[in-house]
């Protein structure tokens, strides 16, 4: 049963992964192309660490907790620093002079 649970929880952050590398494709400027990286990305490695620290501590030995609860802080590492790193980007891109994305009207000729 955990198995199962663990390949969900493996294909959600697939899922998730997938999102972010279409958002990152189809928007259309760097400020909205940041937004998918950072969210669906954190999101899909939660979901896929979850399984994988699922499906590690199956057994229930010393070694395999011991290995789930390393997989936790590389969870926690990157929840830290996904946000930061994300900030520390657009604040880049803001002082470069980087103007975001504008829809531009259509002109009517007479």
């Amino acid at each position: 049963m955990m198995d199962v649970i663990a390949v969900i929880l493996l294909f959600c952050g697939l899922f998730f992964f997938t999102g972010g590398a279409v958002g990152i494709i189809r928007f259309p400027d760097f400020y909205s192309r940041l937004h998918p990286a950072g969210k669906l990305d954190t999101a899909g490695l939660l979901m896929a660490m979850a399984g994988m620290a699922l499906h590690t501590i199956h057994d229930l030995s010393m070694s395999s907790l011991f290995t789930g609860f390393k997989i936790l802080l590389i969870v926690v590492f990157v929840f830290i620093t996904s946000p930061t790193a994300t900030h520390a980007i657009i604040d880049a891109g803001v002082r470069a002079g980087l103007r975001p994305w504008t829809k531009k009207e259509k002109e009517e000729h007479p």
